[in-house]
């Protein structure tokens, strides 16, 4: 027929083949003085303190055939943490590395290759975004990724508390607390994933390369030997005509990890305090799982669950010292108020430690985290609140306020105010 066109051929037309773009973010916090009645080698400072992190990201998304993505992620960080990142389970500011330092570092973040497979169902719209062409895929299809980028790019990404660039800064807020998963000290892993959409379902799993040693920049590619798996199901349903999503998730890893029972072990029969770092030997086991809720209950207001648990017998690998957490909260935009373009957000987090993982700490042990000589265990508490002021088109800053009580587990130690300011930037 004269003037007709394939409705596919012409989503086709609409795609998106090429994109860049850009991200900045500075944070800038600090803490006042507080109580604490003994400190440790990695204890969070009582004495005044003030961090910064600033990173720099460009998103370059390229389509080279018909449902293929390959994006690179070049990557500048530079930040002064805290207490060099030590004194808490759930950090102040997610945007700080691990390897972050005072002088600005470029690296590649992420290199990946995303492929679609449409098996039926209808036409949904890809928005354009950071590393997401604009273009249509099928509410039914398949979509395998390959290459590095982080475990979380794919992995439990709840809508309300997921970017510390313009949402919750605490980690235990942004991510499962007790998510070990697989990532070098930027955050960042090689691997692979495949999901499968089915309507309101989608079904994911992942395996990924582990750091050589605990929480540092060096990965091991023996993915046969030493690995991070995970699996999630997702599902998208109507609550009072408001959408919402649950997310189950669990995961195993297999890495050269010390076990906090060894090292007390070995302290009891020789004498002095455990090290975790005298019996990293032989592989060692380490699984857990997660429960995320997301529900809209307007449309300028919506809730967050996490619950996560890891079995807390081995060292932390990639992530914190978290072995129990649940956090919920809330996400607000300012259409009531006339600022559409501004949000804010309140959120309560709450940590734990298995009771083998409070006995090494207790004993004097030192975490690549925790470790204040001795312990009064209690949960981690932490409330975070924040509000962004959107200045410009694509420009906002952000005042945050965070309360933690018990920091690093310890009654004897907080609670801690820490004040700080976002400023972020996209183009």
């Amino acid at each position: 027929m004269y003037g007709w066109v394939d409705p596919r051929a012409a989503d086709e037309m609409n795609n998106e083949n090429i994109d860049a773009k850009f991200q900045a973010t500075y944070v800038w916090q600090s803490h006042a003085p507080f109580h604490a009645a003994y400190s440790g080698a990695n204890s969070l400072s009582a004495g005044y303190e003030k961090s910064y992190s600033f990173t720099s990201t460009a998103f370059i998304g390229y389509r080279p055939w018909v449902g293929g993505e390959l994006y690179l992620n070049p990557e500048i960080t530079q930040g002064v943490p805290l207490s060099n990142l030590a004194g808490l389970g759930g950090f102040n500011n997610g945007e700080i590395a691990r390897s972050a330092g005072p002088h600005p570092s470029l690296y590649l973040s992420r290199f990946f290759l995303r492929q679609t497979w449409g098996v039926g169902g209808e036409q949904q719209t890809m928005e354009s975004a950071p590393n997401q062409l604009k273009g249509t895929v099928e509410a039914q299809r398949w979509v395998a990724t390959v290459g590095k980028l982080s475990v979380t790019d794919i992995f439990d990404n709840n809508a309300y508390n997921h970017d510390p660039r313009t949402q919750f800064l605490n980690w235990s807020l942004m991510n499962y607390g007790a998510y070990d998963f697989a990532a070098d000290a930027r955050g960042y892993s090689w691997g692979a994933a495949l999901e499968r959409y089915h309507n309101d379902w989608v079904v994911r799993a992942g395996t990924f390369i582990v750091p050589m040693m605990p929480n540092v920049e060096a990965l091991d590619f023996q993915i046969h030997r030493h690995f991070g798996d995970q699996i999630e199901l997702e599902h998208t349903y109507r609550f009072f005509d408001q959408s919402g999503k649950w997310r189950i998730l669990a995961f195993t890893n297999e890495a050269k990890m010390s076990r906090f029972q060894d090292a007390i072990n070995l302290a009891n029969q020789n004498g002095g305090v455990p090290n975790v770092n005298n019996v990293r030997y032989g592989n060692q086991h380490k699984s857990g799982f997660g429960l995320s809720l997301e529900q809209a209950l307007s449309q300028d207001v919506g809730v967050f669950f996490r619950g996560s648990w890891a079995d807390g017998k081995t060292e932390a690998y990639a992530y914190t010292e978290i072995d129990r957490s649940l956090s919920f909260g809330a996400l607000v935009t300012g259409d009531r108020w006339g600022r559409p373009a501004d949000s804010m957000g309140l959120g309560l987090a709450m940590n734990g430690l298995s009771a083998v993982h409070q006995k090494y700490l207790a004993n004097g042990g030192l975490g690549f985290f925790l470790g204040d000589g001795r312990l009064r265990y209690g949960q981690e508490k932490i409330i975070e609140f924040f509000y962004n002021v959107n200045l410009a088109k694509n420009s906002t800053v952000t005042l945050d306020w965070q309360n933690m009580k018990n920091p690093g587990y310890n009654l004897d130690r907080g609670p801690v105010n820490v004040i700080g300011f976002r400023l972020h930037q996209t183009f």
